[in-house]
């Protein structure tokens, strides 16, 4: 539970145009769609997903490692990875346990296979788009176990885009139909206060020694 008066405490020491900002942000987020990322070995490629991520509105990605264990390129997510919340699972299996467990029901994104096109996608429910490797694409262990298959149509000699290119197209294409609903997308008021707290505290360098000014002079 947040506690209101701290962080209207450390608010105060960010900018009007920062807080607005970040208010701005978190009333286009959403946890409806989340997105899975299995093992991908371009570093640049896991970045620039998490970088799409942020710029479509979603809060959660999941980065598996079991096989390939990264870390954030920094200039490619262009900070992203500071706004959108990592999650990292050893397993896939893992991964997919968790999302399930939170009522999402699981999206392979695959062009090899006979799948359903994304403009047909039925954006009603909560989903957990994954993502595979650059060559060898999602494992047999996502295949199977997911929900559905999904893929863009395309109509040119090549089979398959880059893995942050498919990501940008599918965010982009979701998250808008889905802002034409009704559907209650958005964070909850907690959800948001929780994201303005975790926020500040990421640009003030000194939080620390603030929050322990503040809890002195209670």
């Amino acid at each position: 539970m947040i506690d209101h008066r701290l962080l209207e405490y450390l608010e105060s020491f960010l900018t009007p145009r920062r807080l607005d900002l970040y208010k701005k942000v978190l009333s286009k987020r959403t946890n409806h769609f989340t997105v899975a990322i299995e093992d991908v070995y371009q570093l640049h490629n896991t970045s620039a997903v998490i970088r799409s991520c942020d710029v479509f509105g979603i809060q959660n990605v999941h980065v598996i490692e079991e096989v390939n264990r990264k870390r954030i390129d920094r200039e490619i997510a262009m900070g992203a990875q500071k706004w959108v919340d990592v999650n990292r699972y050893p397993t896939t299996r893992e991964c997919l346990r968790e999302l399930k467990k939170n009522g999402y029901q699981i999206v392979a994104t695959t062009p090899h296979d006979v799948s359903m096109a994304l403009t047909d996608f039925d954006i009603t429910k909560p989903s957990a788009f994954f993502f595979g490797r650059e060559q060898q694409g999602l494992s047999e262990v996502v295949l199977e176990e997911a929900d559905c298959r999904l893929h863009i149509p395309m109509v040119g000699f090549t089979e398959s885009l880059n893995i942050s290119v498919s990501a940008a197209i599918i965010l982009q294409h979701v998250t808008s139909e889905l802002r034409k609903t009704s559907i209650d997308w958005k964070l909850s008021e907690e959800e948001m206060l929780e994201k303005r707290f975790d926020w500040t505290k990421k640009v003030l360098k000194s939080h620390e020694q603030i929050i322990a000014r503040y809890e002195q002079n209670k």
